[in-house]
């Protein structure tokens, strides 16, 4: 399987670095299957940081490791997700004791993330921010949370925007 991953350098070698902002799932390398989402991570990553120059890394996964790792999916914007994602959004310490290894499920984008913060902020009961999140089409994220994880990923090439 393929992944990308934008930002405004060429990263060869992923690292788990301390999380600037509360992020998803929490602390850990972000990829998507998707290189116009990667692409877009990109471009916003060169922009908030005014240096470097909007680069995709493209990866593919060990197929013979993966199946030895921890692996928590969201296959949809469901209860769970919208309470996993808003525990790790309101704290960054939230997923320091869970055991994955690679989290994948829906990412919440500029869109979807109006909905989170609106429950999150007790204006949206659950079941209404879940009504609201389902028609959305969302794009995926891949979390690599453990250095067992990122050990599966291999660079193939980068791609400057």
């Amino acid at each position: 399987m393929i992944l990308y991953h934008g930002s405004n350098i060429k990263v060869d070698k992923p690292k788990i670095m301390p999380p600037k902002r509360m992020l998803d799932f929490g602390r850990g390398f972000y990829l998507t299957s998707d290189l116009e989402q990667a692409k877009r991570w990109a471009a916003r990553t060169e922009k908030i940081r005014n240096d470097g120059k909007a680069t995709v890394s493209i990866f593919n996964i060990d197929s013979d490791c993966i199946n030895s790792l921890n692996i928590l999916r969201f296959e949809s914007a469901d209860r769970q997700w919208l309470r996993f994602v808003s525990q790790n959004r309101m704290s960054m310490n939230f997923d320091e004791n869970n055991t994955f290894d690679i989290i994948i499920g829906p990412v919440a984008d500029d869109q979807v993330i109006r909905t989170v913060n609106q429950y999150m902020k007790g204006y949206f009961s659950e079941d209404i921010a879940v009504q609201l999140l389902l028609p959305q089409r969302f794009k995926d994220q891949y979390a690599f949370k453990t250095e067992k994880a990122l050990n599966t990923l291999i660079f193939l090439e980068e791609m400057t925007l």
